[in-house]
């Protein structure tokens, strides 16, 4: 039986680093229903470890990013500012968690271009698209290729940056290659500052939507651009299938992470393997069940994942991008491991509540 007094106390202190008022952070009836749901120490660990960080906390970590975005802008133009990760669905675990803030060139971008031309030379393809689809695709194809220098661009980007940043934080490290780390003392969070250029897939020229584009990441050291990468795409899938399950998925993405850090062992599985584990989850699986029902819908996947080959090296990323297990031994190794963690707690979870659940 593990030790769930310890547990909780430490997922508390993930949550609410200060210890502020629980009634301050959730709402003045949150104690007497919180004892009333979790009655138990076990109960008590999962539905903290599901239900994430106080929205204090993550008001702050945004207004960190922000700080850091009104400063670039006294020295960058040309520039679109994004974020991604966890704060921005609301999956991060820590109530000191950090934020990343994408510098975005907006002077250029990158393309799908033979995929465009192959859709426009296609009469039927081109029947299905809506007039505006067609347009759009049409300017993409006529556009003319940048004639500046990309990389200079992006590399001008980065020690402006580096310039501003390191005069206005005492804490600047801009010693990594592909983000620039930060420190504000003032609301107590890290915010990594890293340069990009946008990459516009098919469907974001169709529909000249942001939230489609994907992006690439500029690496100061090899002064070059790395893969394709779709951030936004993942945060609007999560964020709009959660909404449809009225926030079961985001509760098990948390347990999940939660449940890796109280592990005390490195496990290797990040939020991106996290993430793309619960959102394959059937909804009609879990749509409907109670907060301590979750852990039984997690050790049936899991189950599923460790013991079917075919199934766990089909599994993909929320946003389609890659495979998470195929290839990858290490991964794999990992998924055991937090399986393993799992199990644990539903077996204690089962003798504390006498319940008669089977894997």
């Amino acid at each position: 039986m593990k030790n769930y007094d310890e547990l909780v106390r430490k997922v508390k202190m993930r949550t609410n680093p200060e210890s502020i008022s629980e009634r301050r952070l959730f709402g003045e009836h949150y104690e007497n229903e919180f004892k009333i749901q979790a009655p138990t120490l076990i109960l008590e660990y999962i539905k903290r470890a599901m239900d994430g960080v106080g929205e204090d906390y993550t008001r702050k970590s945004k207004e960190a990013g922000e700080a850091v975005k009104n400063h670039l802008k006294a020295c960058l133009s040309d520039v679109d500012y994004e974020y991604q990760g966890s704060v921005m669905t609301n999956t991060h675990i820590r109530g000191n968690s950090d934020i990343d803030l994408l510098v975005i060139s907006d002077l250029f971008y990158f393309s799908d271009r033979a995929g465009v031309n192959s859709l426009l030379s296609s009469s039927l393809e081109r029947l299905m698209l809506e007039s505006y689809q067609l347009i759009n695709l049409k300017s993409a194809q006529e556009s003319t290729s940048y004639q500046g220098n990309y990389l200079a661009d992006l590399k001008r980007n980065r020690i402006e940056s580096e310039n501003k940043l390191t005069k206005e934080y005492s804490e600047c490290d801009i010693s990594k290659p592909k983000a620039i780390r930060l420190k504000n003392k003032n609301l107590h969070r890290d915010v990594d500052v890293v340069i990009a250029c946008w990459y516009k897939t098919i469907q974001a020229i169709k529909e000249n939507d942001k939230k489609l584009r994907n992006i690439q990441i500029y690496d100061k050291h090899e002064n070059e651009i790395g893969r394709i990468e779709s951030p936004f795409v993942g945060i609007a899938r999560i964020n709009s299938k959660d909404i449809s399950v009225n926030g079961r998925l985001k509760k098990m993405i948390r347990f999940l992470k939660n449940l890796k850090v109280d592990s005390g062992s490195e496990i290797d599985l990040n939020s991106f393997d996290i993430n793309a584990i619960c959102y394959n989850i059937d909804t009609n699986n879990y749509n409907s069940k109670k907060y301590f029902e979750l852990v039984v819908v997690l050790v049936d996947e899991f189950y599923r994942l460790t013991s079917n080959e075919s199934y766990r090296n089909s599994l993909k990323s929320v946003d389609g991008s890659e495979y998470i297990f195929y290839g990858k031994p290490n991964k794999v190794k990992a998924l055991r491991e937090l399986n393993e963690e799992l199990i644990g707690v539903f077996g204690d979870f089962k003798f504390v509540n006498n319940l008669n659940y089977s894997i």
